[in-house]
């Protein structure tokens, strides 16, 4: 431990100096117009954050995507982290999470179609190639794209996780950030997610004194709300538990490659059943001894009922796996999750704020 710390202090302290030097200057680039933001028509609104890890963007742009599609076409645009391909690419029926990403596909999947999802390395490029192809679209979404200031967003979004908060941290590789904290300044919103839903009207106060943001920024507290468990392998299964219905003599194996599992352990653990954790990296690519090595552990579970929960980003994963066993098929589910906004003691609204601020900038630009 005290080797670890050492060379921590030695060598990525250094390191992230340089690092924070460079994105410094990157941004006084853009922020002199050294280098040029491009501006779109349409209405686009950038979902990012400043820390590395889980700080749930993807089910973030998953409500605001569910919202707004009741009133237009909606595009959802990423890089398509770890993807084996390049380019731009629209999802569609054969798309797998190797061609789009496994953030894209669980998007593409989540809405069956009704939005559209698409990648491309160059939002610039994707943007032109998204009107080319779909005139009547209404809106996009950009996903992890706050760095990525080649494209102004109409409307930017920063997502915080509350346990975690940027202005503690420090620039990697020492810490998680990926840009200095100053850099939340660009945000027209901010969003801490993953609050405690008991939180007080000194907890709010204190997180906004915390953040100090500026007069033309909207602060957001939100949690995740887990719905009732899902089959990775829908055909596979013909009856679906419900975890608080398991008890002592039933055991849960849960397997998770996200950024922060701790509250997808946290939330399995709050119920009765005995429960077996198996962390892997974010975004995990799972391979053949991956698999073998999730089937052992099934097989050493000790219950009534056993059965093998995951995450969402994992379940699309797991689901396209060529290894993955039939013995597993039907007592393999996803938790799914979604955003919900604490009950703050002003009462604003995210989506009534969105709104305005893109009904204010439209009108700026007439």
């Amino acid at each position: 431990m005290q080797s670890r710390n050492v060379f921590a202090k030695l060598v990525l302290l250094p390191c992230s100096k340089v690092y924070g030097a460079v994105t410094f200057v990157r941004n006084k680039l853009f922020d002199w117009k050294f280098i040029a933001e491009h501006e779109f028509d349409v209405p686009i609104i950038s979902v990012g954050n400043i820390a590395v890890g889980g700080t749930g963007k993807t089910p973030l742009v998953e409500l605001i995507a569910e919202h707004f599609r009741h009133s237009g076409k909606i595009a959802v645009l990423s890089r398509g982290y770890r993807r084996d391909t390049k380019g731009f690419i629209i999802a569609g029926r054969n798309s797998t999470p190797r061609d789009i990403g496994d953030e894209s596909y669980q998007i593409y999947h989540k809405f069956n179609g009704s939005v559209i999802v698409a990648v491309c390395e160059d939002r610039v490029k994707g943007i032109e190639r998204l009107l080319e192809l779909e005139q009547d679209i209404s809106m996009i979404i950009l996903d992890d794209a706050f760095q990525h200031r080649y494209v102004k967003p109409m409307v930017s979004i920063v997502v915080t996780e509350y346990s975690r908060p940027i202005y503690t941290d420090k620039m990697l590789p020492y810490g998680r950030l990926r840009e200095s904290s100053r850099g939340i300044n660009r945000a027209d919103v901010l969003v801490v997610g993953k609050c405690p839903t008991n939180m007080r009207p000194y907890d709010y106060r204190q997180v906004d004194s915390d953040y100090d943001l500026q007069p033309y920024q909207h602060l957001f507290f939100s949690h995740f709300e887990y719905l009732p468990l899902e089959p990775v392998f829908p055909d596979m299964v013909t009856a679906v538990p419900y975890i608080d219905w398991l008890n002592q003599g039933d055991t849960v194996l849960a397997i998770a490659g996200i950024g922060n599992p701790r509250p997808f352990v946290r939330y399995l653990k709050s119920f009765s059943a005995k429960v077996k954790v198996d962390i892997f990296p974010d975004h995990h690519q799972y391979t053949r001894k991956d698999i073998e090595y999730i089937l052992g552990r099934y097989r050493s579970l000790k219950g009534k009922q056993r059965i093998i929960v995951t995450t969402e980003k994992d379940a699309v994963r797991l689901a396209a796996n060529p290894y993955f066993p039939h013995e597993l098929k039907a007592v393999t589910f996803f938790l799914p999750v979604k955003v919900a906004f604490n009950e703050r003691y002003d009462n604003s609204d995210f989506f009534t704020t969105l709104e305005k601020l893109i009904r204010e900038r439209q009108k700026q630009k007439q």
